[in-house]
């Protein structure tokens, strides 16, 4: 499913126009994107839980002439499904 299919189903769902439907699922994605931005957790009760892991530093190696390289830390992006999830995949 990608994002013009999801605003469709919300739309169906809710009784919302796809207009206020693609408005909802943005507004819902921005404040998402702005707790993990500042370090915060998201907890959908039911669904899941958004978080911030941080990836430490490692070393590699470059794949095309076999060089040793610094990777640095990273920050990314986590989620971990809620138990009602997890049970509806079952």
């Amino acid at each position: 499913m990608n994002k013009t299919e999801l605003i469709e189903k919300i739309a169906e769902k809710s009784g919302l126009t796809k207009v206020d439907s693609k408005k909802a699922l943005e507004a819902a994605l921005d404040a998402i994107k702005e707790a993990l931005v500042a370090d915060d957790k998201v907890a959908l009760i039911g669904f899941g839980t958004f978080s911030v892991n941080t990836r430490a530093a490692r070393e590699g190696i470059n794949p095309s002439n076999k060089a040793k390289i610094q990777i640095p830390e990273k920050k990314i992006a986590k989620f971990k499904a809620g138990a009602e999830l997890a049970d509806a995949l079952k």
